[in-house]
């Protein structure tokens, strides 16, 4: 019998078969895939960059185990629980200096849509007319109708394009072209609400990366003109561009800070969004009508704060940023082999993020070499699913050696088979 499945980011009409994922531990997937790895396959994008410390991470089970025991759900409106204030309280200890409150939600995108709408708030309690989003040319926030708008215009959003509002849009700020991207800023922050940007790498938009004293500029540029700065560490967050937070390597604090994915070491989904005291203020009235109007039904769930609460005593207890550095390291080395291949461009790595391009007669994120490199990467047991000819290798960050290799192994007969 065919699926009833309609599978997110998938053309079903090119992809027949879906392999049955049945148990993760580490680095792997236990599947029904009949392929050279009987079945096993090695996750190399961290199952869509959120499983930080590996499958089903003890200490994180058993979180979500002894919850479930305790309490499964409770509205979050007008009540509490201990879970989402320890997570709350963690996080405040841990993020950039500045951020006073945590504002739960379900997703990256949630996140993102919420950062805007507090933007919009800040700005519309005080009675000042900001209401223009500045965003950088090749984001992607989301799937929101808000994050959508924010993110690059083009195939992810055409059919929606009634639903969206315009927003400023700079140029990426692409080697040579940095201080284009500032100027442009220096204008348009004079009125604008806010700027939200990925610090350091933008994901979806072809893994391309920027320096951090241009994340530094684009803050301070923000700030002096007083338009929000807003960055959305929903990827970066959590260690995977070599530290906790990429905002930590430019040196700056944003306004709002969004974050998912690694949260909860990919285990449940859940979102916050941490702003600094004056956007919360600017909420707090005995005026009704300046309420922060946002919520879904699970925000702040218990097993998925529980999920979080565990995941930040991992942060504390174990040497995760060794990891990371260690992970960091053994990119670059195996990135390094592509260095020669006349078959591969662009050559470049972040933290724990390496990404390489596959030269083609028509690259970009359709290219129909993309669901041709997913097959061919399956069949050898490793899971990497390229954006386009964009090729990127994000995996957890306890892989080891040895397993990496049979990731950038798989990356190079690619290359041969598709010369």
């Amino acid at each position: 019998m065919t699926s009833p499945v309609w599978h997110p980011f998938t053309q079903h009409a090119l992809t027949p078969d879906f392999p049955l994922v049945s148990r993760g531990e580490g680095v792997w997937l236990e599947t029904d895939l009949k392929n050279g790895s009987g079945g096993r396959l090695l996750d190399a994008i961290s199952s869509w960059w959120v499983i930080t410390h590996g499958h089903r991470h003890p200490k994180i089970v058993a979180a979500i185990q002894a919850q479930a025991d305790q309490l499964d759900q409770a509205i979050f409106a007008n009540l509490t629980h201990q879970p989402a204030e320890d997570v709350a309280c963690g996080l405040i200890d841990i993020a950039p200096r500045g951020l006073s409150h945590v504002f739960y939600s379900d997703s990256g995108s949630t996140a993102v849509e919420v950062a805007l709408k507090m933007a919009l708030g800040f700005w519309k309690n005080q009675n000042k007319p900001r209401s223009k989003i500045i965003a950088l040319e090749h984001a992607y926030h989301g799937d929101t109708v808000g994050t959508m708008s924010a993110g690059a215009r083009g195939v992810f959003s055409a059919a929606y394009a009634p639903l969206l509002f315009d927003v400023v849009r700079l140029p990426f700020p692409a080697a040579g072209r940095e201080q284009e991207t500032l100027d442009m800023l220096k204008q348009a922050a004079k009125d604008a609400a806010a700027l939200i940007v990925e610090p350091l790498i933008l994901g979806s938009g072809g893994m391309l990366i920027y320096p951090a004293e241009v994340l530094r500029a684009l803050a301070i540029i923000s700030r002096h003109n007083g338009a929000l700065f807003i960055a959305d560490e929903v990827m970066t967050g959590f260690g995977r561009t070599g530290t906790l937070f990429a905002c930590k390597q430019a040196g700056i604090s944003p306004d709002i800070l969004c974050l998912a994915k690694g949260l909860t070491g990919g285990s449940l989904p859940l979102a916050v969004t941490l702003c600094t005291p004056e956007i919360f203020q600017a909420h707090y009235s005995q005026d009704r009508s300046r309420t922060f109007f946002h919520s879904s039904s699970f925000t702040a769930s218990p097993i998925a704060c529980a999920a979080a609460r565990a995941n930040l005593e991992i942060w504390r207890d174990e040497p995760v940023l060794e990891r990371v550095a260690v992970l960091g390291a053994l990119q670059e080395e195996r990135l390094a082999r592509f260095r020669t291949n006349p078959r591969f461009i662009n050559l470049r790595c972040l933290g724990t993020i390496a990404a390489l391009d596959l030269k083609v007669a028509d690259p970009g994120y359709l290219s129909g070499i993309g669901p041709r490199l997913t097959g061919f990467f399956l069949e050898r047991g490793v899971l990497l699913r390229p954006l386009g000819n964009t090729i990127y290798v994000m995996p957890p960050y306890g892989i080891t050696a040895a397993e990496l290799d049979l990731v950038y192994d798989a990356i190079a007969a690619a290359g041969a088979k598709f010369a």
